[in-house]
């Protein structure tokens, strides 16, 4: 039975346990780490908790990796679990599923180097083009400029537009961005003919930019 059909739960970096049965994950096991979408109710429980523990740890700035791990998720609105290969090519596929990218347990002692394919990267920018929350516009920035240092996404340009946000009305910049056709082919592959993305910029400075970039390597166990 999921993690996910119980009232409350942890928001991990990684479990190190199967979701669907709560097998532990041995090293060199492969599995897949998924993330998953809450209900603003979970989110705002586990906000509560993030706050109530860093209350309890006597109120101390900065924090674990994992505190902020579980911070950057919750201000995403996901969750992060792990789910082993057999369970997932059974078919377990966790409610509110997101996105996912498949990885190894790490031996012990060994120096973690957790793979997270373009694809999925891609995968995430697409699927956060709705986002009106600050901090997922921010993510979906981030993300762009991590696509485009690989060479994924082109810069075509910006777009001034006005916009209302919370009642006033304000200037903002799209970004026109052309994808790869094929991501599997990387840098050298060839640009989409037909598809066009376009990216809000949030007009981070360059402190918050790095900032988010932790974040998401923390949720994804990745270095960009």
């Amino acid at each position: 039975m999921s993690q996910f059909n119980t009232p409350s739960y942890e928001i991990p970096r990684t479990s190190g346990v199967c979701a669907s049965n709560g097998r532990e994950l041995v090293p060199g096991e492969s599995y897949f780490a998924a993330l998953v979408e809450l209900t603003q109710e979970q989110v705002a429980e586990a906000a509560e908790d993030l706050k109530s523990g860093g209350a309890k740890a006597g109120g101390t700035s900065g924090g674990s990796a994992k505190d902020k791990a579980i911070a950057a998720l919750t201000a995403l609105g996901m969750c992060r679990i792990d789910i082993s290969s057999d369970a997932w090519d059974s078919g377990f596929r966790p409610e509110g599923l997101f996105g996912y990218w498949k990885s190894t347990v790490p031996e012990p002692n060994q120096k973690k180097k957790m793979f997270v394919d373009d694809a999925m990267l891609m995968n995430l920018l697409e699927r956060l083009a709705d986002a009106t929350e600050p901090d997922r516009l921010a993510f979906r920035y981030v993300l762009a400029l991590i696509l485009m240092r690989k060479k994924l996404l082109r810069y075509d340009g910006n777009e001034p537009r006005t916009a209302e946000v919370a009642g006033e009305q304000v200037e903002q910049t799209w970004w026109k961005l052309t994808p790869k056709l094929d991501l599997a082919k990387g840098m050298l592959g060839k640009w989409h003919p037909d598809v066009r993305l376009e990216v809000l910029d949030p007009k981070l400075d360059e402190s918050r930019v790095e900032q988010v970039m932790q974040q998401l390597g923390e949720i994804l166990q990745a270095e960009f």
